[in-house]
């Protein structure tokens, strides 16, 4: 009851707004580094997500179906948004595999052009220029990136 309180209760917030051209540059759990700038002329979905977070789980499938779909046109990076540690995370991927990179978000340090989630899961969908596109606060489906991006 508690959780269905919460998610009821986020999607009554409004969702952050994240700085109008974005920075991001964040290491990735596969040692990598994700910079949003390299990723100019695609479209990039950021995604904030948390292990526990039911409605995060639910739309994962998704967003990765649709970023490896399209992957010439899409980009995307998962931020996950807990305090954990990489090795469970590492741990939990093995069994929920993504299309694309993940990183550990400090939730005591967010990403400064982002901030702190209001609530999860939390997407920002960065146009091909580097502008904010699009905000949503819950979980999304295919069609709502489809629509998002207008690659259908």
């Amino acid at each position: 009851m508690k959780f269905l309180f919460a998610v009821l209760m986020m999607a009554s917030l409004p969702a952050f707004a994240a700085a109008p051209q974005p920075a991001l540059n964040v290491k990735t759990l596969d040692g990598g580094t994700f910079d949003l700038a390299a990723h100019k002329g695609k479209w990039v979905i950021v995604n904030f997500w948390a292990t526990w977070c039911s409605p995060c789980l639910k739309e994962l499938p998704d967003i990765s179906a649709f970023v490896a779909a399209h992957k010439d046109k899409v980009a995307a990076i998962g931020l996950d948004y807990e305090d954990a540690e990489p090795a469970d995370i590492e741990k939990f991927l093995k069994s929920h595999a993504l299309s694309y990179p993940v990183a550990i978000v400090d939730i005591d340090n967010p990403p400064k052009d982002f901030g702190a989630p209001k609530g999860l899961p939390n997407t920002f969908v960065i146009a091909p220029d580097g502008r904010l596109a699009k905000t949503f606060l819950g979980p999304l489906q295919a069609k709502d990136l489809a629509d998002a991006t207008g690659i259908h």
